[in-house]
C-alpha cells in the first residue's frame, strides 16, 4: 500500500514541478522494486553466509523492507508542503525511526534464533552487524528516492 502511494505521490510531486510524463512513473516503480528485490537478495544471502536459521521468510523480509516507504511519503509529503528544510527534517526524524525500527525487531528475530542471547559469540557479532547494515542501508534508499521530487 505505502509503495503504490509512493508511486502515486511520485507523480504528484512531478506534476507539481511540471516534469510528469507516464514513463516517469514506470521507472519510478521499476527503480523502487529494484531497490527491494536487491535489498531482500542481500539480506538473504547474508543471513545464509552467517547461516542464520530463523522463522523469517522472504515475505517477512519484503514486508521489513516495504516499511522505509512509509517514511519515505512522510518525507515526500514534507518538502512538497513545507519547503526543502522540512523535506531534510523529515529524512533525519523518518531515518532514524525505521533504524531503530529494524534494528529493534530483526535483532530479536535474528538474534533468538541462536540460543545464546546473553553469549555474545562471534557469530552473534556478525547476526547484529547484519542487522544494523540492513538499517544503516535504509537512509541511503529513502535519500535516494526522495532527494529529485523535492
Amino acid at each position: 500500500m505505502a509503495f503504490i502511494t509512493y508511486i502515486l505521490l511520485t507523480g504528484v510531486a512531478l506534476g507539481m514541478q511540471k516534469r510528469f510524463t507516464p514513463e516517469v512513473l514506470g521507472m519510478c516503480a521499476s527503480t523502487a522494486l529494484v531497490w527491494i528485490i536487491i535489498e531482500v537478495l542481500a539480506l538473504l544471502l547474508a543471513l545464509y553466509l552467517i547461516s542464520v536459521h530463523t522463522d523469517l521468510t522472504t515475505f517477512d523480509l519484503i514486508a521489513y523492507s516495504g516499511y522505509k516507504y512509509v517514511g519515505i511519503i512522510i518525507t515526500i509529503l514534507s518538502g512538497l508542503l513545507f519547503g526543502r528544510d522540512a523535506y531534510y527534517i523529515a529524512f533525519a526524524w523518518t531515518s532514524c525511526a525505521i533504524m531503530f525500527f529494524l534494528v529493534r525487531s530483526l535483532r530479536m528475530k535474528v538474534l533468538s534464533s541462536s540460543g545464546m542471547s546473553a553469549n555474545y559469540s562471534s557469530k552473534n557479532r556478525l547476526r547484529m552487524y547484519v542487522t544494523l547494515a540492513l538499517a544503516g542501508f535504509q537512509p541511503l534508499i529513502i535519500y535516494w528516492l526522495t532527494v529529485p521530487l523535492v
